[in-house]
């Protein structure tokens, strides 16, 4: 299932989650400050090395470094991922 790490103070990750739901792809949310430290490990080193970045995706160990919400880019990414 699709991991979905984000923020509710994040507009871009609201936007990305409601497309999530409008386009019914199966995801599990999970909040960033409450993550373990091995989990915000890894969301740094996907998102370039110097910090965490909101929305950062995770499907079946494929990873999609958090970005501005663009339609077109999302379903790009979520097809890559083999999600659309």
């Amino acid at each position: 299932m699709l991991k979905v790490y984000a923020a509710k103070w994040c507009p871009h990750c609201t936007k990305t989650i409601e497309h999530l739901k409008n386009n019914k792809i199966e995801f599990e949310y999970f909040e960033i400050e409450k993550q373990s430290e091995n989990i915000i490990q890894k969301i740094i080193q996907v998102n370039g090395g110097d910090d965490w970045v909101v929305p950062t995706l995770e499907f079946n160990g494929e990873w999609r470094k958090g970005k501005i919400y663009n339609e077109k880019e999302l379903n790009s990414d979520l097809e890559k991922l083999g999600l659309c």
